[in-house]
């Protein structure tokens, strides 16, 4: 037995060394860091909660947490809402159909540095290929990223194109999972369009719905790759977003303890995210039984009676 134990420890503690040198100990270490004052150079000092207060009067964090929510309150409901419409209109038997999932797919498998390098070309504000299309149409040049009106709708943009393949997939995998018989059942009561989305798709995709929820908004509130290449946080500030802040002064402006408190500050944020949802389900699952049974001689007995 012991040496069974041996054995299977033996196969074991690669992955687990690999665990704990780059996941709990960052985790560890970066929580202690975020209570000192350290510049990676000189030895650090302890000083409590200083830098938590410091980032609650930054003007600064304030402008990235602003920043930061905006571009998440766009970027959850209009990719989910784009993706929920492509969807449903490549969930059809059309020509050449596998070629458009595919062509909607291709820009979230592309890194964001090679996006953010494609579109710093594509909406350069004189030689970029946005603005001699503009012309053409009579529009005056467009500043893009280098307007601090423009910037974050411009990576707002850009995140679009590329993010609304998941919501796609995603969906499009799920809509392929509603069950046949409810839309027939649906269609032959006479049910519109509009009608069965609202009342059978729909409520078939809630969970799957949830989930593009609760990972867009994760993904938006990480995002950094695209605002390091295309913008570095201007002009004036307008694209720094919390990610890129905690770069900023961990690695450019050498205080690896403020940074270390903004990044606690975020996974606490992201912690709180993923956390309510599930005490939300759980409180409506223990209310759920304490409701009254529905009377089965009234219309859900109808109902029940028109879908035999």
């Amino acid at each position: 037995m012991g040496r069974e134990t041996a054995t299977a420890w033996a196969f074991v503690a690669p992955s687990v060394l690999v665990i704990l040198g780059l996941s709990v100990v960052p985790v560890v270490w970066s929580l202690l860091l975020s209570f000192q004052a350290d510049d990676l150079v000189t030895p650090s000092r302890w000083v409590g909660l200083d830098n938590y207060r410091a980032l609650a009067q930054d003007p600064h964090f304030d402008q990235a947490v602003r920043n930061t929510i905006l571009y998440t309150a766009l970027y959850v409901p209009l990719s989910i809402g784009a993706g929920l419409f492509l969807a449903l209109a490549l969930n059809r038997r059309i020509r050449l159909v596998g070629l458009y999932r595919t062509l909607v797919f291709v820009p979230f498998v592309i890194s964001a540095a090679a996006q953010g390098v494609l579109f710093s070309f594509i909406l350069d504000p004189e030689f970029g290929a946005a603005n001699t299309v503009l012309d053409v149409f009579g529009v005056s040049p467009q500043g893009f990223f280098n307007d601090p009106d423009q910037a974050l709708l411009a990576l707002l943009a850009v995140s679009l194109w590329s993010g609304t393949g998941f919501c796609v997939v995603v969906l499009l995998a799920a809509l392929q999972d509603v069950p046949p018989s409810l839309v027939e059942a649906a269609r032959l009561d006479g049910t519109g369009r509009l009608q069965l989305l609202r009342h059978v798709v729909l409520p078939s995709l809630r969970p799957v719905m949830v989930f593009l929820l609760l990972w867009q908004a994760i993904t938006s509130l990480q995002v950094f790759d695209l605002v390091y290449v295309t913008t570095k946080g201007g002009p004036l500030g307008s694209t720094t977003v919390i990610v890129y802040f905690i770069w900023e002064q961990a690695f450019k402006n050498f205080t690896a303890g403020y940074g270390a408190a903004a990044a606690y500050t975020l996974a606490l944020a992201l912690l709180v995210l993923a956390v309510v949802p599930r005490l939300a389900r759980a409180l409506r699952g223990r209310t759920r039984p304490e409701r009254s049974r529905p009377d089965v001689t009234g219309p859900d007995r109808r109902l029940e009676g028109a879908a035999r």
